[in-house]
């Protein structure tokens, strides 16, 4: 038996409960008013968990009381586990199939920037009783440390604590205005984003690669920052298809080609230990429903709708 069992096994989920009332509060006495508890239950109850898991969960000062590194990391875990328990047994007694509790979602700048205000509002109207909470960020999380429920992100690296699907692809094209000359032989205007220092780039057309020989113009940490600079003809730019289609059909911009093995994949992905809950599934059902053939085309339809 690992570690992580013998604790589980060895903790009582009332004790549990206790405990994260207490971590919640911030002190035995406040809980205990809370709840409408004795105080020395509470502190009977903790210090039972902790005899059961040989662990100091609190640090008692005289007059605070503070989470042990063990104790913060227990908490973080327990409490996002005993809100599910809850929500479920109270959908069970009430007889409810309603999709309802707090659903926190982690998503990249850009898709958070063009679709998924649309997307939280339409899920919001679906589902009421949801409490929708969606941080945009591009960087690594932690689900299970920071509380997310959902993540979706861009191609994301193998992880085997995580289970998904991708919901979406998308690729990207070498784009520009339409009065921006191809110069061959001489370096053009780019817009880049971050430190790329790539001074030449292929596209992939119709009648083979075209090489086209680039210098950075500008540097922009947004691609909607990027599209739009490169609507007001301030040189030539490499961006999904999806973010400029409405563009190029309405002329504004011109494709001069596909960047070869660019294909991407945005992924809607959920800690593998747990349960898929109802209000996880019936997002994914959401994306589903926005975009039923994951296509490129399917997203730019729906950002100009």
């Amino acid at each position: 038996m690992d570690a992580a069992s013998h604790w589980w096994n060895d903790m009582d989920l009332l004790a549990l409960a206790d405990f994260t009332l207490v971590a919640r509060h911030g002190g035995f006495g406040k809980a205990a008013r809370a709840a409408h508890r004795p105080k020395a239950t509470l502190s009977r109850r903790v210090g039972e968990l902790e005899a059961a898991l040989d662990l100091r969960l609190f640090e008692r000062g005289r007059r605070d009381l503070k989470l042990t590194e063990e104790g913060r990391a227990l908490f973080e875990r327990a409490g996002a586990l005993l809100t599910e328990l809850e929500e479920t047994a109270s959908a069970i007694a009430s007889g409810s199939e309603q999709v309802r509790g707090r659903l926190r979602i982690s998503a990249p700048l850009l898709f958070s920037q063009t679709a998924m205000g649309r997307l939280a509002a339409e899920f919001a109207r679906a589902y009421p009783e949801v409490r929708l909470e969606v941080t945009t960020e591009d960087r690594p999380v932690d689900m299970i440390e920071e509380g997310y429920d959902l993540v979706i992100r861009v191609d994301p690296a193998p992880d085997e604590t995580l289970v998904g699907r991708p919901f979406l692809h998308d690729r990207l094209v070498v784009i520009a205005a339409p009065d921006l000359p191809k110069m061959p032989g001489k370096r053009i205007p780019a817009l880049v984003r971050g430190s790329d220092a790539s001074r030449s780039w292929t596209a992939v057309t119709p009648t083979g690669p075209m090489e086209i020989e680039v210098e950075p113009a500008l540097r922009l940490s947004s691609l909607v920052m990027i599209r739009d600079a490169v609507r007001a003809g301030a040189g030539v730019a490499r961006l999904p298809l999806s973010l400029v289609l409405g563009d190029i059909a309405a002329g504004r911009l011109v494709s001069w080609g596909d960047v070869g093995g660019s294909d991407i994949a945005l992924w809607a992905l959920y800690p593998s230990r747990r349960l898929l809950n109802a209000r996880v599934s019936a997002f994914l059902d959401h994306l589903r429903r926005a975009f039923p053939r994951a296509a490129p085309e399917e997203l730019a339809a729906y950002l100009d709708a």
